[in-house]
């Protein structure tokens, strides 16, 4: 090594490296340093040269060429989010903080990209799996096929699973064009291989038909007949797609290589226009094939029921173990012979229940009910002993269909014959009242009453059962087989007194007052001392307008049997009478023995207010409240007397401190959020209402309330808001319905105060507001559907409707009056 040469000299530079840069020097660069003036896609010198002289240069020239390719900077090629698709800079030095960079970007992607994957994958499984079901693709369709080596000569499919779905090999008309030229070669290929197959055949003209190509599917359908003459799809097929006449000829082209195909024959007949020509055809057919049902059901239903009743002679003795041919034939004869054809049918078809059945019903339909029993009992015994499992749901459901069609001893003997089977004993009462309501849900009462007329007749003593039956009877059954029930109910249960009750009510309503007082006298007998039957006493003499009797009658309760509701119907009798000294006398009375009965003070109060003693009336409630602080209406009616008198600070101070003793009441809120309103103070109504929601979330008659203290933009988005808290509570369901209402939706409001009413049938106010709505916007038959249901369900709360009522008497009498006048009160201006 030479000592005088620096150890540096022929070493590449350092990075950033610029010479002459530490004492002021720029740098310069000369023409040697950059090569001659000419462009680099110039050509050489050497271009004249010889071929083997000139490859280098060609060479480079082509690289060159390829480098500029790869640098295309134009303006197509620009995307504003990503920029050019090359790199601008791909032709400068590369150099070691470059590929540091690179490396420090490329861990970063790499790091985000593990982060983001699992979730990417997910994402395009989801969006390949939804494109397959859009537009699945031929080669999955065809998954099935097995093509191998032509050469072997081995088959080219699978002959189980070919073809066993040809709808979904086809793709639609709309499809990808390359997908049904896949298809059709496939196809072709599966022709050619096996000629003799004749789904293949098919598939290939529905090919071409979906693809717009009719003559081309005709003729490959055709061709597929000649190869496949005995396949009765690809001759139906043929049919199908020829037009009118040509498809005649080749149903009877069919016909020659298939005489014995039930479903070529039926094809023949429907392309018939004529009856005539139907007739014949299914005839000839019936020659060919006599022990076809389904060609002699064709035949018969063209006949008339002369001829139809011969034909089917014949078909059942072609065809003797068709029920259904046997069922029709004794429709069409007459009594005599049918019994005749069915004892026939028995013989021939000993398992199938429904020969018996119809002989049931031609027994009761000819007036021989007394045969009906026997015939059901014989049919259990004679199907068990031919080895047939009795099916309970079976039986159930053929005896709703006797119903259905009028033949109610049947139904009944059916359903006394096997509702029993199979039943735990244990289960039985449980059983059989979900079977009653299922056939009452079903409508078909006959076996409903037929169940409970069983159970009671196992269960004699159950209370329980009796006035499931009661209530049947009075929903869907008459006055007088109700009664009829109760008689029999309170002759086994007479320690049941609402049975003795109802059966009175009954006497009642229907204007025999005399019966319901001798009911009641029995049921005192069987009852002595029983509240319910006193003061039932009482009420039916005080509504007939017998205030004597109804007198003398509370005073015996009082001395034999002293309840406080005794007290309270003898306070309430004097004090509608106007006997105001006597009320009260008998109020102060019952409170010195039942002082936490709150109904006793709240009337003390309404008494001391009717005479306009407020400090009387305010010092009675407030006694009430300290004997019964939990009393809802006894606060109420406190704060409404302060309110009444002016004393508004008083009133308010009163619910709050009602709503500390009673948390979490909406009815205390409601108050409140009204008092408010009705003083105007719609902002502090409103807060007070915010307030309500947050302390009752679920209370729908506070949501109810809420949406109409909304100004009408807001109201929809409030009730959807109560029905996502309360989907099931009438008041929220009347609002939205009075919503839809004011808005004049007219279908939808109908529908809602439907769901209203039938949600709960006790709710007045609901049937009031959908009685003032039909009576602007129904028809008279619409207003009186809707009376009737209110009159059945006998309401008896709701705020409006309590207060009509409650001035009424007999109002039971007079639910169709009390809704007339509650709806002519209210107002539809919400």
């Amino acid at each position: 090594m030479n000592k005088k040469k620096k150890p540096f000299l022929g070493m590449p530079a350092p990075l950033g490296y610029v010479p002459g840069l530490g004492r002021g020097a720029t740098g310069f660069t000369t023409r040697s340093d950059i090569g001659p003036a000419r462009d680099a896609n110039d050509p050489v010198d050497d271009r004249h040269a010889p071929p083997g002289k000139r490859t280098v240069g060609d060479q480079m020239k082509k690289n060159q060429t390829a480098d500029d390719d790869d640098e295309d900077l134009n303006d197509t090629n620009y995307d504003e989010f990503n920029g050019y698709a090359g790199s601008l800079f791909s032709s400068g030095p590369y150099e070691k903080d470059d590929e540091e960079a690179d490396a420090i970007y490329a861990a970063l992607d790499k790091r985000m990209d593990e982060r983001r994957k699992e979730r990417r994958e997910q994402r395009e499984k989801e969006e390949i799996e939804k494109y397959r079901m859009e537009r699945p693709k031929i080669q999955q369709q065809f998954s099935d096929l097995k093509v191998s080596d032509s050469v072997s000569g081995q088959t080219v499919v699978d002959p189980k699973g070919y073809l066993t779905d040809l709808n979904s090999m086809i793709p639609t008309h709309g499809g990808d064009i390359n997908d049904i030229k896949k298809a059709r070669l496939l196809l072709k290929s599966v022709r050619e291989t096996n000629p003799h197959h004749p789904p293949a055949w098919i598939a290939s003209a529905r090919l071409e038909e979906v693809t717009g190509k009719l003559q081309v599917a005709r003729n490959l359908i055709m061709k597929g007949t000649e190869m496949c003459p005995k396949s009765e799809d690809v001759w139906l097929e043929a049919a199908r797609l020829q037009p009118g006449d040509t498809a005649k000829a080749v149903v009877a082209q069919a016909v020659r290589h298939l005489p014995q195909s039930v479903r070529i024959y039926i094809r023949a007949a429907e392309l018939e226009t004529d009856i005539r020509a139907k007739k014949r055809v299914l005839r000839k057919a019936l020659e060919h094939v006599p022990n076809s049902v389904r060609l002699w059901k064709a035949a018969v239903e063209l006949e008339e029921p002369e001829d139809a009743r011969i034909m089917l002679s014949r078909a059942v003795e072609c065809c003797p173990t068709s029920v259904e041919l046997w069922l029709a034939l004794a429709r069409l004869e007459t009594y005599e012979n049918a019994r005749k054809v069915l004892n026939k049918a028995r013989e021939n078809i000993p398992t199938d229940r429904h020969i018996w059945i119809t002989a049931a019903k031609l027994e009761e339909a000819n007036g021989n009910t007394q045969m009906v029993e026997k015939i059901i009992d014989r049919a259990i015994t004679s199907l068990r002993a031919n080895g047939v499992e009795i099916n309970r749901e079976q039986w159930i459901q053929d005896a709703e269909e006797c119903d259905k069609a009028g033949s109610v001893a049947t139904c009944q003997a059916i359903m006394r014959a096997v509702i029993g089977i199979g039943i735990e004993e244990e289960d039985r009462k449980h059983t059989w009242m979900e079977d009653a309501d299922s056939c009452v849900a079903h409508n078909a009462l006959e076996c409903a009453r037929a169940i409970y007329a069983y159970a009671l007749q196992v269960f004699p003593s159950k209370k329980s059962v009796w006035l499931r039956a009661a209530y049947f009877e009075k929903n869907h059954g008459t006055r007088e087989s109700l009664e009829a029930l109760l008689q029999r109910a309170v002759a086994h249960c007479p320690k049941a007194e609402v049975l003795w009750l109802m059966g009175a009510k009954s006497k009642w309503l229907a204007g025999d007052v005399p019966a319901a007082r001798s009911i009641l006298a029995l049921a005192f007998q069987a009852n002595p001392n029983s509240e319910e039957i006193w003061l039932a006493a009482v009420k039916l003499e005080s509504e007939n307008n017998e205030y004597e009797r109804a007198r003398r009658l509370l005073a015996k309760a009082r001395s034999s049997a002293p309840t406080a509701r005794v007290f309270m119907k003898s306070v309430k009798l004097e004090w509608v009478l106007g006997n105001i000294a006597a009320a009260q006398e008998l109020c102060e009375e019952a409170l010195k023995h039942y002082e936490d009965f709150p109904k006793l003070w709240m009337m003390k109060g309404q008494i001391e207010e009717q005479k306009e003693l407020v400090e009387k009336a305010r010092e009675a409630y407030n006694q009430g409240l300290k004997k019964c602080p939990h009393s809802i209406p006894l606060w109420l009616l406190l704060s409404r007397l302060e309110e009444k008198v002016g004393q508004l600070t008083r009133a308010r101070a009163i619910l709050e401190k009602s709503r500390l003793k009673n948390p979490k009441n909406p009815d205390l809120w409601l108050e409140s959020v009204r008092l408010e309103y009705r003083a105007g103070l719609k902002n502090i109504a409103n807060t007070l209402m915010a307030k309500a929601l947050q302390e009752c979330p679920n209370s729908g008659i506070l949501w109810s309330e809420a949406i109409f203290l909304e100004a009408r933009p807001q109201r929809k988005t409030k009730s959807v808001d109560a029905l996502k808290k309360c989907e099931h509570d009438p008041h929220v369901l009347l609002a939205v319905a009075k919503l839809f209402w004011s808005e004049r939706k007219i279908t939808k409001a109908r529908e809602w105060f439907h769901r209203t009413v039938k949600i709960d049938s006790d709710l007045g106010d609901a049937w009031a507001f959908f009685y003032k709505f039909e009576l602007q916007h129904g028809t008279e038959e619409q207003q009186a559907e809707v009376r009737k249901r209110c009159e059945n369900a006998e309401p008896r709360h709701g705020e409006l409707w309590c207060d009509v009522s409650k001035d009424i008497e007999n109002w039971q009498k007079k639910i169709g009056e009390i809704l007339v006048l509650v709806a002519a009160k209210l107002k539809n201006t919400f």
